[in-house]
């Protein structure tokens, strides 16, 4: 009923950027926070960043990409996105959007399938 389906990864150098996007679509009643998670090989899932949507926008970060990345969303398009500048190879992961979306009224927890990002020279 619902998909998460992100965009915008890719191969990038050390000190570059990217940005990712990813866009909720089907049977939304309403979406609470929209969410990116990382994991690198070898290592368990993390947060990455987080923004809640029907209270106002506050944001949340892991201490390794504060100062870097910078998420956002556009409501109208029921998209977020993660800007992510001077990314470094320790950014390297398959990164994740995460929403938690109701479809009625009780939200339910979704998980997108996943996007690569890989930072080398």
């Amino acid at each position: 009923q619902v998909q998460l389906v992100e965009s915008g990864g890719g191969l990038v150098q050390p000190g570059g950027s990217l940005r990712l996007s990813c866009a909720a679509s089907g049977s939304i009643f309403r979406i609470y926070a929209m969410a990116w998670y990382r994991q690198a090989p070898g290592k368990q899932r993390e947060l990455v960043a987080l923004i809640t949507i029907s209270s106002g926008g506050s944001t949340n970060y892991a201490d390794s990409v504060k100062g870097r990345f910078t998420i956002s969303r556009d409501n109208a398009k029921n998209t977020v996105y993660l800007q992510m500048n001077s990314l470094t190879p320790e950014d390297t992961a398959v990164y994740y959007c995460n929403a938690d979306i109701a479809t009625v009224s009780t939200p339910v927890n979704y998980w997108g399938q996943g996007t690569q990002v890989t930072v080398s020279s």
